[in-house]
């Protein structure tokens, strides 16, 4: 079976690294080609595992009218070249060009839904007209993946598409033999992986730590816009000896297995995938409750869970992990087995793949998988 992929941007972040983890552990008997908007990261990751790549000169992120009718016309003749079984889109843009250009090429498409556009850090106006583009790219398409309950409720609550189109699995990671050991560090040591834009609420994190007692640290994994805003805040809350700005880095694995604590701090959510990364390696976790994120933490079992903006919840759940080396290895242990349970990429390729057999058995989708929760 030949599966299309298509999404629009090619630079490394969550939803290319779950693509790319999907097209490496399909089962024998998958042909996978990759299509992006973009060159980078994407690109080099499909080279590199003999995966072909194509480039749609057209698909962009921004909503450029011309460009955006040019991309879908490349999208229509790039699945009369491949002749894919199943299209599967990834990401807004993406998810409604493909799912259009495959309705017209008369090919079963698959939409998975990381986050919802209209949740997205756009102008109110685009929000809005992204809900009624969202309807009309379910109404031509198939099954729509959610990773995340959360997703899930979303979607019906705005009408995007009928329960029985919807079918919810979570996201899984490949599993690695670096593990952290998060009750054996001094200083004890905190991490939080995230790129520095609106959507991840870094000042949150740091209000929350300029009143923590004990000997720690803080390591900031990631890049983006508003990291020079933090850094300058982090200056002006005289937290500078404690806070470490570590860049992008391509050892993240590294980076958890020495943490004691992992945290994220965030305004809105899909299923972030670095919470899982944190889980593999053992590590107790502190998060906002806001997306599918209480879906992989089980608050006060594999780590705690705290209202989205409240610094005072996040600084006593933090404080109360620094005290007691203990409870971090307890949660660090139970994250590690949750992880195990739910969130291997064996299982997650495996639901996926009963979904692409069920449009190509009934492209009408009347037969689907849709409606059920594909979880455990």
């Amino acid at each position: 079976m030949k599966i299309l992929y298509v999404i629009t941007c090619g630079d490394r972040g969550g939803s290319q690294v779950t693509l790319l983890d999907l097209v490496r552990n399909l089962p024998a008997g998958f042909e996978a080609v990759v299509a992006s908007g973009q060159d980078g990261y994407l690109e080099r990751g499909c080279k590199k595992t003999g995966i072909p790549f194509r480039r749609v000169t057209c698909l962009v992120r921004e909503i450029h009218p011309l460009r955006d009718l040019v991309a879908l016309f490349q999208l229509i003749l790039l699945i009369g070249r491949e002749r894919p079984d199943v299209v599967h889109a990834h990401t807004s843009k993406a998810g409604i060009l493909a799912r259009l250009a495959a309705r017209i090429m008369r090919t079963p498409s698959v939409f998975t839904a990381h986050t919802w556009s209209f949740d997205a850090d756009l102008p109110r106006l685009i929000r809005w007209l992204a809900v009624p583009l969202e309807r009309f790219a379910a109404w031509v398409s198939g099954t729509i993946i959610t990773v995340s309950d959360a997703n899930t409720r979303k979607a019906l609550r705005r009408a995007i598409a009928p329960r029985r189109q919807l079918v919810r699995i979570w996201v899984g990671i490949p599993d690695t033999n670096l593990f952290a050991q998060p009750g054996a560090h001094d200083p004890v040591t905190l991490v939080m992986v995230a790129r520095f834009t609106e959507q991840k609420d870094h000042k949150l994190l740091l209000r929350a730590l300029e009143k923590v007692d004990g000997n720690w640290i803080l390591q900031l994994v990631g890049d983006g816009p508003l990291l020079e805003q933090v850094q300058t805040l982090t200056c002006e809350m005289k937290l500078e000896g404690k806070v470490q700005f570590l860049g992008e880095r391509a050892d993240v694995v590294d980076s958890l297995a020495r943490a004691d604590i992992f945290i994220l701090a965030s305004r809105w959510e899909g299923l972030p995938r670095v919470i899982l990364e944190a889980m593999r390696a053992g590590l107790p976790v502190v998060a906002t409750n806001v997306g599918g994120v209480g879906e992989m933490v089980d608050d006060g079992v594999t780590g705690f869970l705290t209202p989205p903006g409240d610094f005072v919840r996040l600084r006593d759940r933090i404080q109360t992990l620094i005290d007691s080396a203990p409870l971090r290895a307890a949660l660090g242990a139970s994250a590690r087995r949750r992880f195990e349970r739910d969130f291997r990429i064996e299982t997650c390729v495996r639901k996926i793949v009963s979904v692409y057999r069920a449009a190509v058995a009934d492209p009408k989708n009347d037969n689907a998988l849709a409606g059920e929760e594909c979880a455990g």
